[in-house]
Formats: C-alpha cells, structure tokens, sequence
C-alpha cells in the first residue's frame, strides 16, 4: 500500500482576507482525496499565532470546525517540527504575509517543499509596482500609471493631485501596491474623489499605484505549471458592481462569471500568449490567474495584473476555468502538489550541482 503524503495547509493570517482564507483550506480539505494525502492543519490566527491542530481524520463539517481543530499556540516547537510532520505545504494564506513571499521565504530556510510562486515571484505578484514594472520591462502592452507613496500623500496632496491629473485622465483607479482581492480600491472621478481614493489606499500601504481606467470587457485566465506553463480556456467578469471589488467578488450574488468568454478566436489566443509571458516576467510557478481587458472597439488587449496565489474554493474563478478545460477540482489539487515536489527537486538538484562546481 502506497505511504499517504502528508500535506501540511497553512491557512488563516493577520489580513483582511483572513475568512477567505479559512474557506478556501476548508475546500481543500474536502476535495483531497483522502487515500492519497494525510492532512495536517496549521492555522495562523489574526494575532499572527500559530496553532498546530492534530491530523484530520475524515473531513471537518465547516469552516467553524476547521478553525476549532487546533491546538494550543506554540509558534518555534511548530517551526521545528514542521520539517518532520510534513512531506509539502500548500499555503493558502491570502494577502500580506501569506502570498508576498514571507511565508514562501520561511519555507525555503525549513528548506521544506511548497505549493505555488517563490519568494521573488510570490512578491512580485503581490506588489502592483514591482510587477508593472516587470511587465514593462517584458513589453506586455498595460495602461498607464503612476506610484506614490504614503508620505506623499500626508505631506504633499496638491502636488500629487497635479501630478496624476497632468499624467491620467478621469476617471482613474486608486489602489494599495501590495493588497489582494481588490481591498482599499477605488475609482476615482474627478479631483474630491481622487483626494479621498489616496487617502482610502493609504490606510493599507506605503505604496499606492493610480492607473488609467481602461474601458474594456474584464477577462481572465488561468495559468498552471513551473518551466513551461499552459493554460485554461478565458472567462470573463461581468460585475455587479461599477467594478469587480471586494463585495462584487465574495458577497454580491450579482456579479456573473462567462466560462468561456465569448470573445473572438484571436483574443483568446492573444490572451493565452501574453498570460504565459506574464507568468514567466514575474518568476511565476505552480499557479496563478491573469486579467486582462479588452477594448472591444479598439480591439485592444491590455494587462491588469497577475495573482499568485487566486481564489481557491471550487467557485472561484481559477478552478472554475480549469474545470471547464477538464480538470476537476481534485485533479487541480493533485496537480499542484506534483508541481510543487517537481520545483523543490529541481532547485536541489542545482544546489547539489552547484556544491560540485566549489
């Protein structure tokens, strides 16, 4: 009989995505499948304290009694340890702390296999100026945008009030550099409520990132895979809200997602393309989900941004897009968790080769 993987879920954290976090370990452990994997929860409280809960047996009846399922916080024992109770780690932290590359990075000093992007590129993903500069750099055609910074805004609000109204037209986005799941955006539609867009984002970053909006349909697409990605079919985001924001994505039953898009033939193939030369700009691995929009009349095809660490739970975007390209939820799992030992052999094995070269 073959030995159950032990698969370690670190789920919870310190951010304002800490609930979507818990929904999203929650259906992974329900959709394992349980002959394979030996499930071992570890949950990380919004007082950022660790709780080790026993091997599930079986499966949890909800979130509430996923939560209840840990033990005492006992943080260095838990790092200690870790390395021997667990075989690989799908982290399914949203936010800071969790898919900006701190977590990946503390995984890498365990030296300890793991689900999904690096640290470079798990930062990358999560800081919208660090990735648009990347996108930049790799020529991927994106709307225009300007950085500020915290400081700026409580120091010197007319100025950057000029200096975006000289560069972007209204209306414009106003979002923090490093949030997921669209938290503290605003659109923005003239000069008041701009001033309270910089103010609204500086609540939850240093750095802010204004952007010029983009009258286009909003489609996505999922990417899955380490050295040579593939893709999924393209879906498309029709918002309930004036855009697709935290309520239109979690709470609002409005929000409609088409899979697939109905779109022309060489927009999805378009899409396809730059998706993988997107994921490849950023160091991308195991899976991420990209947006686009496209500006129908123009027939334009513009990059938003690249998500390392997307929607988990079987309605969520990035599986519903793979489920229709024919993998299930179960097989997606399964999927991700090879590609994370493939990753982690490979980086040892340049490691090993690198010893030889010294």
């Amino acid at each position: 009989m073959r030995k159950k993987i032990n698969l370690g879920i670190i789920y919870g954290g310190k951010s304002s995505e800490h609930e979507v976090s818990l929904k999203t370990a929650f259906s992974i452990i329900q959709a394992v499948d349980q002959s394979k994997y030996h499930i071992i929860p570890i949950y990380i409280n919004l007082n950022g304290e660790w709780h080790q809960g026993d091997a599930i047996d079986g499966l949890p009846a909800s979130v509430d009694e996923l939560r209840l399922r840990n033990g005492e916080s006992d943080m260095p024992p838990i790092l200690l340890q870790l390395k021997d109770h667990v075989d690989i780690v799908f982290p399914v932290i949203h936010g800071p702390n969790g898919e900006d590359g701190t977590l990946q990075g503390l995984l890498e000093m365990l030296n300890i296999p793991y689900v999904g992007s690096g640290v470079l590129g798990s930062a990358a993903g999560m800081d919208k100026v660090a990735m648009k500069a990347l996108f930049g750099y790799h020529g991927l055609p994106q709307g225009d945008f300007l950085a500020i910074k915290r400081f700026e805004v409580e120091e010197a609000m007319d100025d950057i009030l000029s200096r975006i109204e000289s560069r972007l037209a209204y209306p414009c986005f106003v979002k923090p550099a490093n949030m997921g799941s669209s938290v503290g955006i605003s659109k923005a539609g003239d000069r008041d409520s701009l001033r309270a867009a910089l103010i609204e984002a500086a609540r939850y970053d240093r750095k802010i990132v204004v952007e010029q909006f983009i009258d286009g349909r909003e489609l996505e697409v999922s990417v899955l895979g380490n050295e040579q990605p593939r893709t999924s079919v393209v879906g498309e985001i029709l918002p309930a809200h004036d855009f697709y924001d935290y309520a239109a994505k979690y709470k609002d039953t409005g929000t409609e997602l088409q899979i697939p898009a109905r779109i022309p033939a060489h927009v999805e193939e378009q899409i396809k393309q730059l998706a993988v030369r997107a994921y490849q700009a950023v160091d991308a691995a195991g899976l991420s989900r990209v947006d686009f929009f496209w500006d129908e009349k123009e027939d334009r095809v513009y990059i938003n941004e690249i998500n390392t660490l997307p929607g988990f739970t079987p309605f969520s975007m990035y599986p519903m897009l793979w489920k229709e390209a024919g993998l299930s939820y179960t097989a997606l799992i399964d999927e991700l968790i090879r590609l994370g030992f493939e990753r982690y052999e490979e980086k040892n094995k340049n490691a090993v080769e690198a010893e030889k070269l010294d």
